[in-house]
């Protein structure tokens, strides 16, 4: 089933403030918020849209790649969606990560307090480049790739933070002329992570994390470009605490060039090459496109700058529009040293009227050619 639009989720269009975007993220979270809707699945469903949803618009980066591509633009190893729906988020992620929606304490005015607010610590994010070939590109892969990540070691023990008893804030009471204010800050000896170091085996560093080695599989969707970003959840370095999660892994998209294919958006442009006497007389030739094999057809009396189009023979579109197409410019090579039997019968069809330019029944002009493959 295909995921709902993000601005249909909350519901505000696609040239939506930041500030707009939060106004309806509340309002969702408010009136779907399981502490209002005990028992209720779906409200909880809506209620994990809802953050997904906001989690993607919020950020200028990841909004302007959603916009771009779509979903498909936050698909990497292991489903990996937006940061919820692929990256395994639970109810106490989005508590969380946007908790503070509504400002310093609770959330909405709702129970939830305690535990639901107690920060997860989340590890750093690692980057790496992944180069793909034209073909990758066509088909969809599979990349492994080695990952040097910093895990939490074996054996390592934690306890509770003594400085804010495990809650991960501290709460603080300031007199105002509006009375007296309570405010929620993070703890600065746990960093919210609610505990601290008890015992650490030897190697690892002073957050309980040694570096290990790990092969990731990224599943690379169709179609993706240059420079695209994809996010596998949870495959960065973890953070310390039992509770804590781990950041990700994210992927930039490198295009190798193709010795002999030029892309252009969802198209492939190739130069093919003909002698002239292939030109006067037609052949036929074999191509290799990204997907394959095909043969086609040059007719006789081709002239030079023709365009054989193939559709659909291009690269697909990373949004599932379709394909592009493959787009042969015939060239036709005139030979540049001649034998004397070669240059006398050359001389003779000088004369030729079969040898002389006739535009009129030529192929169409360059920009009759351009609009065609437009129409």
């Amino acid at each position: 089933m295909a995921k709902q639009d993000y601005y249909e989720v909350l519901g505000v269009s696609k040239s939506a403030s930041k500030a707009e975007i939060k106004k309806a993220y509340r309002k969702k979270a408010i009136k779907f918020h399981p502490d209002k809707n005990p028992d209720d699945t779906t409200a909880e469903e809506n209620f994990k849209k809802a953050a997904e949803a906001y989690e993607i618009l919020s950020d200028d980066n990841k909004k302007a790649r959603y916009d771009q591509f779509g979903h498909q633009a936050f698909e990497g190893g292991h489903g990996g969606g937006g940061g919820f729906g692929g990256g395994g988020m639970n109810m106490e992620d989005i508590f969380s990560q946007f908790g503070d929606i509504f400002g310093g304490g609770g959330f909405g005015g709702f129970g939830g307090g305690g535990g639901r607010q107690q920060a997860r610590v989340k590890g750093s994010n690692l980057r790496i480049r992944v180069k793909l070939t034209l073909e990758d590109i066509a088909n969809g892969v599979e990349k492994k790739v080695k990952v040097r990540r910093k895990m939490q070691a074996e054996g390592v023990t934690y306890k509770t933070c003594s400085t804010c008893n495990g809650q991960g804030q501290v709460m603080r009471v300031t007199n105002t002329i509006l009375g007296r204010m309570q405010t929620a800050t993070t703890c600065s000896t746990c960093q919210g992570a609610g505990e601290m170091i008890d015992k650490k085996p030897s190697g690892a560093d002073a957050q309980g994390l040694v570096v290990k080695e790990e092969t990731v599989s990224i599943n690379i969707p169709e179609g993706v470009t240059e420079g695209v970003q994809l996010k596998v959840g949870g495959k960065g370095n973890d953070a310390p605490g039992k509770n804590s999660i781990a950041g990700d892994l994210l992927v930039l998209i490198e295009e190798i060039p193709h010795e002999t294919l030029k892309r252009e958006g969802s198209n492939i442009h190739y130069d093919m090459y003909i002698n002239f006497s292939e030109a006067v007389l037609g052949v036929s030739k074999e191509v290799e496109t990204v997907t394959g094999k095909v043969k086609i057809k040059i007719d006789a009396g081709t002239q030079s700058g023709k365009i054989l189009r193939l559709k659909g023979k291009g690269l697909p579109s990373i949004e599932r529009y379709g394909s592009g197409d493959f787009l042969i410019h015939i060239n036709v090579w005139t030979p540049q040293e001649l034998t004397k039997e070669q240059r006398k019968f050359f001389e003779q069809m000088q004369e030729d009227e079969n040898f002389s330019p006739n535009p009129q029944h030529s192929d169409k002009s360059f920009f009759e050619k351009v609009k065609d493959m437009f129409s």
